[in-house]
């Protein structure tokens, strides 16, 4: 491999997710009490909800009388631990006079009674926590949950990352019922699908801010028709029928930092593109061997990666090459990727793994 701002690497075929249509149907004729709500978020996904559904408690306090807001405790964060980090829905709903439960876990709690009366809807929206039986239950509607993705595909709790990684061409929005013990597998209540704008550029918060209001709409959408009143009127899962997908259906698992980790031998040079705008920088512990064969690891940090020009260079021709900007050597500062890299005074090769 040649130090010389490219890399080569394998190709493969860029996976695309088929997405399929579902709508709520027609106007619901199922009548309720009114909702006292337990609204249970964290970020910019879930405060969009909450604020929709704010919205239209006040339009019609007959359909929402009330909404509690549970999320989890803030923590400490930066050198040493002494910043603070409050979840960001907290903010929101406290500016919307809410009243706020921080909770870690629902183990020992208790739902709030507003007005001396039981919460019967409980809303989860990029939560976190599974709504245990024992509160699901109590909630004489039990619960809705808006997940971004054409469910049951990339479940999980990172549809959004996964959906862009996958070189998807379509998102959609899912509104399900809460399941008591296993998250993404409701009952679904309504799917929408939409095309990704800019597919080839769009990163996550480009998304998440494209189908944030999407989803709080759905939800909307579904509490004035009801929809969480049984007998549920289900849409057709494309697990259902055989012949609706062609590939095995995906998982939208938590994102880790190892996931950044370049794999030079394996990854193409679309993947490594992909995977640094949708993740990040990327990162690839590098031997350095020293004039004198002393091997020293670091960490080498790598950020603004594009496709690689053609080269008359046979040995970073093919079967791809990627560019590198900027990067940073552990400890370091980032710079312009070939000044970062030269600078070392390492002399010797370097090896990326």
């Amino acid at each position: 491999m040649k130090l010389s701002g490219c890399w080569t690497i394998l190709r493969h075929p860029s996976l695309f997710a088929r997405a399929r249509q579902y709508d709520i149907r027609g106007l619901s004729t199922k009548v309720s009490d009114p909702l006292r709500i337990l609204f249970c978020g964290s970020e910019d996904f879930s405060i969009a909800s909450l604020r929709a559904v704010h919205d239209e408690h006040i339009k019609d306090p007959n359909l929402i009388a009330s909404i509690d807001v549970v999320c989890k405790p803030g923590k400490r964060v930066g050198r040493g631990l002494k910043g603070f980090r409050e979840v960001p829905i907290k903010a929101v709903a406290e500016d919307l006079n809410l009243p706020v439960h921080e909770i870690p876990t629902f183990t020992g709690w208790n739902p709030p009674e507003p007005h001396n009366k039981p919460i019967n809807l409980i809303v989860a929206v990029s939560f976190g926590l599974l709504v245990p039986p024992r509160i699901l239950s109590r909630a004489k509607y039990g619960g809705l949950n808006v997940h971004p993705s054409l469910l049951p595909d990339f479940r999980g709790p990172a549809p959004l990352h996964h959906t862009l990684l996958s070189d998807c061409k379509t998102t959609g929005i899912t509104l399900q019922t809460l399941h008591p013990s296993k998250f993404d597998h409701g009952t679904i209540l309504a799917q929408t699908a939409y095309p990704i704008p800019n597919p080839e550029t769009c990163t996550v918060p480009q998304l998440l801010q494209y189908v944030a209001p999407k989803g709080a709409a759905m939800l909307v959408r579904g509490l004035r028709d009801r929809v969480f009143v049984p007998p549920y009127d289900e849409v057709e899962r494309p697990e259902d029928t055989a012949q609706s997908l062609d590939r095995p259906l995906r998982r939208a698992s938590m994102i880790h930092p190892e996931d950044s980790h370049i794999n030079w031998g394996r990854w193409p040079a679309e993947e490594i593109v992909r995977k640094n705008r949708v993740l990040g920088p990327l990162w690839s512990e590098a031997t350095f061997t020293t004039k004198d064969d002393l091997p020293t690891v670091k960490r080498i940090i790598f950020d603004g990666i594009s496709l690689g020009r053609e080269t008359t260079d046979s040995r970073i021709l093919e079967p791809g090459n990627v560019t590198i900007a900027r990067a940073k050597v552990e400890g370091g500062v980032e710079k312009e990727a070939r000044k970062a890299l030269t600078g070392l005074k390492w002399g010797g090769k370097l090896i990326l793994r």
